[in-house]
């Protein structure tokens, strides 16, 4: 059977075949391991890729994108006069890989192709990769694998022991993003047990910052050229920043081999002189960032960094020596690198089992003895045959961020600075997670967040937090009746309510909604509130209640992707959960130790996601705003 890996990154593309019974081996295209992602778009609508894509540059660097994938959101790209889909661009891609995959078949197709894909991609984003995929003739026998699950195989191939309940803590530091994601091993395979990562870091974002610090060098000389370099307006203007982009690369690319190297620099300017000393210095702050990032998500799982197997650095942007140094001095574990850390991932992903494909958990807990692994609905080859992609059977709902900035230019998308809320995908039924069950084994229990939530779960939490604070500082609790808030014990029963129907421990999770809003006295309190949301309030008899109003009401949403998060404010902290479903979203949230839960409800709204579910509680609804 003859398989084929493909990783398509965005700033490179690797492609990994194994053929008639013979060991995978990496697909060199232009002799090279590693292929751009690049593609430029000719006067006559040709598309060209990687590195001749990268050659026609200089003629026109306006009718180039180096980056196709980080614009995945976009739905189509504006190269030169030419539109162009986005799928097409990545089609383009892959199509390359296609053809020179094929001639080293000898005219034949892959039995098998799989695909790796951020583990924070929804169905929307997996779809246009599987769409790019068919449309480039790679066939149709298409498997989704997620990178940190690829990666951790990657890992366990080379004799590293990862036997079940233990697990690896991914490291992917790329051009676009960085992620993290710590993986467990099952008796299939592997499940991610949580998972992060930041947007604005990688190979390109450090490219940038040593631009800034050669221009700190040079632009007194000619401060309107350097203008004109970094915002040019003439051809000529762009052939010269398009270059001076591909040496500060290579610069970046050099420091990490030498201690120093120079910068060529078009006239009027002198060539530039970096150590590495220098970039590191310009560096540690974001490097600092994503070090954090990892013991987060590490804590997140109940876990310590010495009781894991290793941390695997992949990503070619990985190869920066201060990423090494820097996880060993703050986690005080010496992080592992093997082989190319560009090819892991296209590799690993040739070791994952089909049991253990696109894993993650579900339903762990005391009473399972172990980690028990849901398949999520990116996983199996008969799925996605059937389906024809994912984005038909959950309404083509919002993606997750991924990683990847929400473009400005994306329908119904959410720019990162709004504090969007990515959407975790792949949750099983709202019953199986419905308690947040703690990890068995060697899993501990998590101090606050459930194993299997993704990134926004941990950045809602720490935005949360920063709300919690900024309102004892301000002094925006709102109080009850009594002018004190609710102890715990006090809202195990309900207590008599207002004349709006709210008891005091009802009124503190309100906050200032009843004030600002008009509200229906019921056996519950229901809120109308703007843009035709409304929220209802209940105080349940008992804790047992409150999971039947959570499962019952999230019951109407079961397909798709959900939103799982922490949340504070007003003295209270709980959880939320949010889903859609043909135009209906419903977003639950409870309160630690207290019977009291909230349902905040939208209809017939098109363009609806999880994730603006959550935006919304956190800007109206969330208690303390």
């Amino acid at each position: 059977m003859n398989v084929l890996s493909v990783d398509l990154g965005t700033s490179n593309t690797v492609a990994v075949l194994s053929a008639h019974g013979r060991a995978p081996r990496v697909i060199e295209v232009d002799s090279s391991a590693t292929m751009p992602s690049a593609i430029y778009a000719d006067e006559d609508g040709g598309l060209v890729v990687g590195r001749d894509a990268e050659r026609r540059a200089r003629l026109d660097p306006s009718r180039f994108e180096p980056n196709p994938k980080r614009r995945v959101d976009e739905g189509t790209l504006l190269l030169g006069t030419t539109v162009v889909p986005v799928t097409d661009a990545l089609a383009a891609v892959l199509r390359r890989v296609a053809d020179e995959t094929s001639r080293q078949l000898g005219g034949a197709k892959p039995d098998e192709v799989r695909l790796t894909h951020p583990a924070q991609w929804g169905p929307v984003r997996r779809n246009v990769l599987l769409s790019a995929a068919r449309q480039s003739g790679l066939g149709s026998n298409l498997v989704l694998v997620p990178e940190p699950v690829a990666a951790a195989a990657h890992f366990a191939s080379f004799g590293h022991t990862l036997a079940p309940n233990q697990a690896l803590a991914v490291y992917d530091l790329g051009a676009g993003t960085f992620d993290v994601a710590i993986v467990a091993a099952t008796q299939n395979g592997f499940a991610v047990l949580a998972e992060n990562g930041l947007p604005d870091l990688g190979g390109m974002d450090v490219d940038q910052t040593l631009l800034e610090h050669v221009g700190r060098q040079v632009s007194h000389r000619d401060p309107g050229g350097w203008q004109r370099l970094l915002r040019p307006e003439s051809l000529a203007d762009r052939r010269a920043r398009r270059a001076l982009l591909e040496d500060v690369k290579a610069a970046k690319e050099a420091l990490s081999r030498h201690p120093q190297t120079e910068v060529p620099m078009p006239e009027p300017f002198d060539d530039v002189l970096v150590t590495r000393a220098e970039l590191e210095a310009l560096i540690r702050p974001s490097m600092l960032r994503s070090v954090e990032l990892l013991a987060g998500t590490i804590r997140a799982t109940g876990l310590s960094p010495e009781r894991l197997v290793g941390i695997y650095l992949v990503g070619g942007s990985s190869r920066i020596p201060l990423v090494a140094t820097l996880i060993a001095e703050q986690l005080r574990v010496v992080p592992t690198s093997l082989d190319q850390p560009e090819t892991a991932v296209a590799l690993g992903a040739h070791n994952v089992s089909q049991e253990g494909i696109s894993m993650r958990t579900s339903q762990v807990g005391p009473q399972s003895g172990g980690v028990q692994a849901q398949p999520s609905t990116g996983g199996f080859p008969a799925q996605q045959q059937a389906a024809g992609g994912f984005a038909s059977q959950h309404g083509g709902q919002q993606p997750a961020s991924g990683g990847f900035p929400a473009q400005s230019g994306a329908a119904g998308s959410q720019p990162p600075q709004t504090g969007s809320f990515a959407a975790q995908q792949n949750f099983p039924q709202p019953t199986q997670q419905a308690n947040f069950p703690n990890l068995a084994g060697n899993f501990p229990t998590p101090p606050r967040q459930p194993a299997a939530a993704g990134r926004k779960k941990l950045v809602v939490t720490a935005v949360a937090a920063v709300v919690a604070l900024a309102a004892i500082a301000g002094g925006i609790f709102y109080f009850t009746r009594s002018g004190e808030l609710p102890t715990a014990q006090s809202c195990a029963t309900k207590g008599t309510a207002d004349d709006k129907g709210f008891t005091d421990c009802l009124r503190q999770l309100a906050g200032g909604v009843p004030d600002a809003n008009t509200c229906e006295r019921g056996a519950d309190v229901t809120c109308a509130l703007p843009d035709a949301y409304r929220v209802t309030y209940t105080h349940a008899g008992s804790t047992d209640d409150v999971q039947r109003v959570w499962e019952t009401e999230l019951g109407k949403v079961d397909a798709g992707e959900h939103v799982v998060a922490d949340w504070q404010g007003n003295g209270l902290d709980g959880k939320l959960r949010a889903g859609v479903k043909d135009g209906v979203g419903v977003l639950v949230f409870t309160v630690k130790d207290r019977p009291l839960v909230g349902t905040l409800t939208k209809s017939d709204a098109a363009d609806l996601s999880p994730d603006k579910l959550a935006d919304f509680f956190a800007a109206n609804v969330q208690p303390g705003t």
